[in-house]
């Protein structure tokens, strides 16, 4: 929570002795920060888009969501290049491996 916090995701408010208080729609921010950020999405993104997710539309939202999900799908694109990637040094060392137990090395 002071993560997210300290990224400026959230503002809980203050009791009087300076504790955190979350209020319900702090706590309903929260579970949606998890959600994007258990999905693999950076937090700048997330930065971006949580005041158009949890709060109340406003009249350039969906420009922003168009946006937004422009850089999802560019950030998707990116995992899967990496994937293909990892895929493809994982099948090497598969090789490699077979390769060495075959010969005795």
């Amino acid at each position: 929570m002071r993560y997210y916090e300290a990224e400026g995701l959230i503002v809980p408010g203050r009791c009087g002795n300076g504790y955190r208080d979350y209020c319900r729609s702090t706590i309903d921010r929260v579970l949606a920060i998890r959600s994007l950020l258990e999905s693999g999405l950076p937090v700048r993104l997330i930065r971006e888009i949580l005041p158009h997710l949890t709060d109340r539309p406003d009249a350039g939202a969906n420009l922003l969501c168009a946006e937004f999900l422009h850089e999802v799908q560019s950030h998707r694109d990116r995992l899967a290049q990496r994937i293909a990637v990892l895929s493809a040094q994982h099948a090497a060392l598969d090789a490699y491996l077979r390769d060495a137990r075959h010969t005795g090395r």
